[in-house]
Order: C-alpha cells, then sequence, then structure tokens
C-alpha cells in the first residue's frame, strides 16, 4: 500500500480521499525540516501547500519518494530539477484556485483605484474625508498583464468586463490565443510605458525575478499602479518605495512578498499601498477545491500510473502508463542524444512512430523528446513547456506514424534539422522494457544509454580501436561497453564508448587529433 505524508494543511476531505482510494496517509503538518527529512524516505507521496520547502537536501533523502503534490499553482518552493533528476513527479492543481485568485487581483485594483481601505480607516475613526479620497476610474484605463496563462487569462476576462484595454507579455501567450482573449500581445518594454494599471501573474524564476526594477519602473507611466497577486521576489520592494516616494508610481497592491511571513517590510506603513497577507486563494471554495483536486491525483498515480497537471511530465491515462514509460525514457533520450551533438540553430525536428508506438500518446513522447533534444542548451525546459519553447523558436515538429515495415515490432525515430545539416537516431524498446539506440545518421548499430559515454565518427581505418583504447587506458578511463557501426569497408563510422565515468577532456582533445577522427564527444544520460 502507498503512502502519503501530508506536511501542510489540507481539507480533512482530501485526507478522507486518500483513505477511500487505499492510500496510507499520515497528516503531519508544520514539521521542523530536520524532523522531515528524517521520515521522508518512508513515503511514496509528499502533499503540500506553500509552508513546505521540498529542497534538493530534502528530495536526497526521499529515497522512496514517487510524487510531491502542491494543493494550489506555485511550485517554487519545489526544487523541481531536483526532483526530475530523481524521477519524482510534481504536480500542481492550476486550475482550483485560479478564479479566486484573478478575483483578488481584480479586487485589489479596485481598491487601489479608489483607495478604499484607508478611506475605511478614516470613516471607521469618524473623520468623514470625502474630499479626501479623490479615486480614478478603471473604465478606458490600459490594464498590462505580465503573464497570461490560467490567472492572467481570467483576469483579462474581468478586466474586458470593465471596459479597460488590456496588453498582455507573456513569450508563451500564441498570436492566436491573444487574439481569442482580445488582449495585444507586446514586449515588456512596450507594455511598461504604456499601462496605467499593471498587474502580475507569472511564476518566479531566473528569468522573472525582480522582474520589475529600478530600470523597469522607470520606464512606466508617471502614475502608474502596480497589482502583485502572484509571487513574492517579482518586484524589487526597495526601487518600488523609492518609485512610490517619489511620486512616479501613484499606488501599489500586494498580496505577496520577498520574504513571508511579511512582518516586517520596507513597504508597509504608507497610504499608498495596499497589502493584504497572501489571500490569493484564501477562500473556503478555493482551498476545498485544491486540497480535493491534489488528492485524487496523486491517489491515480500512486494506484494507476495515471499523471495529472505535472510540472516535469505529460499528462498520461491509467491505461497508457504501464506501455508508455519506457518508449518516454527512449524518446527522452534520443533527444538527449541529438541535442548534445547539435552545435548550430535547430530549423526542424521530425519525429517517425512505427509500429506498435504509433498507436500510443505519441504527443507525450514528442514532448518527451523534444525536452531531451532543448535541455543541454536551455536547462529550463521540461516535458511540459518543450513544445511551447520550439514553438517560440521557430522550430517545426512534425509527427509521422505508420504501420510495421521493419523487423522491429515497435521503433522510433528522431531527425533534427539544423541550419548545416539533418541528423537522425533512432530506437526501439526491448521485450524487457530496456530502451535501445538502434541507428545513429543512417548507420545500424545498437547501445544502451548509459550515464557517461563517448561518441566518435572517423573514417573506418585500421588502429583506431587501438588507438583510442590506448588513450583511455593511459587516462585510466575504464571502457564499460564498445559499440560500432558503419556505412562500409573504409566508409564512415561510429564508436559509442560506455565509460565508468566522466571522459576527461584531456582524452577528446588528443582523440581530435587523431587524423581518421571527425568528431569526439562525452554524453550524458
Amino acid at each position: 500500500m502507498p503512502r502519503v505524508l501530508i506536511s501542510d494543511q489540507l481539507s480533512p476531505a482530501a485526507v478522507q480521499i486518500f483513505k477511500d482510494r487505499g492510500v496510507d496517509v499520515d497528516v503531519k503538518p508544520g514539521l521542523p525540516k530536520d524532523e522531515l527529512k528524517t521520515i521522508i524516505g518512508r513515503y511514496d507521496g509528499l502533499a503540500i501547500r506553500s509552508a513546505t520547502k521540498v529542497t534538493a537536501d530534502l528530495i536526497s533523502a526521499a529515497t522512496n519518494l514517487k510524487v510531491v503534490g502542491r494543493a494550489g499553482i506555485g511550485v517554487d518552493n519545489v526544487d523541481i530539477n531536483a526532483a526530475t533528476a530523481r524521477g519524482i513527479i510534481v504536480m500542481n492543481t492550476p486550475h482550483g484556485n485560479s478564479i479566486t485568485t484573478a478575483e483578488h487581483a481584480i479586487a485589489m485594483m479596485l481598491a487601489l483605484a479608489r483607495e478604499i481601505p484607508t478611506a475605511n480607516a478614516s470613516t471607521h475613526a469618524g473623520k468623514w474625508e470625502k474630499n479626501r479620497f479623490l479615486g480614478v476610474e478603471l473604465t478606458g484605463k490600459t490594464l498590462g498583464v505580465i503573464g497570461c496563462g490560467n490567472i492572467g487569462s481570467i483576469v483579462v476576462d474581468r478586466a474586458k468586463g470593465l471596459r479597460m484595454k488590456v496588453l498582455a507579455f507573456d513569450p508563451y501567450l500564441s498570436p492566436e490565443r491573444a487574439e481569442s482573449l482580445g488582449v495585444e500581445k507586446v514586449e515588456l518594454d512596450d507594455l511598461l510605458p504604456r499601462a496605467d494599471v499593471i498587474t502580475l501573474h507569472t511564476p518566479l524564476t531566473d528569468k522573472t525575478r525582480n522582474i520589475l526594477d529600478a530600470k523597469a519602473l522607470a520606464k512606466t507611466k508617471k502614475g502608474v499602479r502596480i497589482v502583485n497577486c502572484a509571487r513574492g521576489g517579482l518586484i524589487d520592494e526597495k526601487a518600488l518605495k523609492e518609485a512610490l516616494d517619489s511620486g512616479h508610481v501613484a499606488g501599489a497592491a500586494l498580496d505577496v512578498f520577498e520574504t513571508e511571513p511579511a512582518k516586517d517590510n520596507v513597504l508597509f506603513g504608507s497610504d499608498k499601498i495596499v497589502v493584504t497577507p497572501h489571500l490569493g486563494a484564501s477562500t473556503s471554495e478555493a482551498q476545498e477545491n485544491v486540497a480535493l483536486q491534489v488528492a485524487e491525483q496523486m491517489s491515480d498515480y500512486l494506484l494507476t500510473g495515471a499523471i495529472q497537471n505535472a510540472i516535469n511530465m505529460p499528462s498520461i491515462t491509467a491505461d497508457q502508463a504501464a506501455k508508455m514509460k519506457p518508449w518516454i525514457a527512449l524518446a527522452e533520450n534520443l533527444g538527449a542524444f541529438a541535442g548534445q551533438l547539435t552545435e548550430s540553430s535547430i530549423k526542424g525536428v521530425e519525429l517517425t512512430y512505427e509500429g506498435n508506438v504509433a498507436d500510443l500518446n505519441t504527443r507525450a513522447l514528442t514532448q518527451a523528446a523534444l525536452a531531451g533534444l532543448l535541455k543541454p542548451n536551455l536547462s529550463d525546459v521540461n516535458m511540459v513547456n518543450a513544445p511551447v519553447v520550439a514553438k517560440e523558436r521557430g522550430i517545426q515538429v512534425s509527427e509521422i506514424r505508420r504501420t510495421q515495415t521493419g523487423v522491429y515490432e515497435g521503433y522510433l525515430m528522431l531527425k533534427v534539422m539544423t541550419e548545416r545539416q539533418e541528423r537522425s537516431v533512432a530506437g526501439t524498446v526491448f521485450s524487457n522494457g530496456v530502451p535501445r539506440l538502434i541507428q545513429v545518421k543512417g548507420i545500424d548499430m545498437e547501445s544502451h544509454f548509459a550515464p557517461h559515454m563517448l561518441y566518435v565518427t572517423n573514417e573506418d581505418k585500421p588502429g583506431f580501436i587501438g588507438k583510442l583504447g590506448t588513450l583511455l587506458g593511459d587516462a585510466k578511463v575504464n571502457i564499460a561497453s564498445f559499440n560500432l557501426g558503419r556505412t562500409g569497408p573504409g566508409g564512415d563510422a561510429i564508436a559509442l564508448v560506455e565509460v565508468d565515468g566522466p571522459g576527461p577532456e584531456s582524452v577528446l582533445v588528443e582523440l581530435r587529433k587523431v587524423p581518421v577522427v571527425k568528431q569526439a564527444k562525452a554524453l550524458t544520460f
């Protein structure tokens, strides 16, 4: 029976879902991080909200962990890369609190425009300062939305209802989606000087941290109002304070802060600022929805292998899960193989699915292959966002599905077209479920994917293999397996060498000096 630890406060109904589905569940909110690290190895699943920090250190101790479920949308408290490296699925509930958070952003915008909090405090004090509070209308104003995903799109819909003009900055927003939302898609530097109100709805990443810093704030329209109900750290709080004090920014409404709980903040105490204690998802409906949703999703994965709303994996039904797993591994490894060897801009990618694999969820396999292909140069790519990243970079992606024509029951070929050349690599999954490489650049060969490999292309001339072995031996690099393929006697040849550790660059330098060697590169999987 799978075991799940709930380390933050979740609805009792969510706990009951786990129990009813046959999952053993422990509820231990508020554990000190050292104690959590001590016990995490006992569990297959970890259900969290925002309080628990799933760090690389915690993941290293989670020897049995298979899934982390975040009841909510933001996963910046989870080290996605560390989880992915360990094969841990990270799920969130992107729709459970979207409406609630969007409504809070609109409420904050209205409160800021009409100075409701200070007017409320003044009236409670018996001052009746009717002439003091001169607000602004939102009708006809321009709203700049930074991040136009689930929540941002709902904010756009509500803002359109207020008769606002909407600009949207989001690298992943397609022109078709922008048109359907009725927004003008712009670059950030175009949005900043045009918006009367700016609202943020983007996750916190290395690229978005302090996206509104002093330099960006200086580009905004004088009198702009800023709303942040997304993540603390998107705004440079000190720079915002200076812009408010100078009068360049008319006001700000913040639900999130760089450091939380925010009990002492440079922005506190100003009448120009409306603040709430991270209430974006704090409605009874949202709290219940996300808790129930994460319990269902985690139970489905642990009991059937079905994946929903994963950050680092595509969605897969329960029926598909068992068949898909080895093919996903193959697709990602083929992509990683090609990606590590590609040194010029990618123009197109073609996936050919032949035989029984053509009947599977090829969209998930294509996402896996793209993630593997793009990750060597774009480390933040995952199987969820890989197709969008490829589209943004103008990479044409196509799929071909056909019945079995060769000796393999199932066959997957990845072809990469660059500015310089085409490169193809193909593989299959054997009956034991092990992915195998079976062809590179049209040359038949067979190899598994090892953690450390050397890839060498050369002319098929006598003495090469001996020279290669000597160079590795002199460098104290042990050969675990050796795989060779060629077009024909004296033609082009490829060697794939599995070694017991990272191949020293010094060995590769010497290999490249060998007259028959065309390319020598270290690969990791």
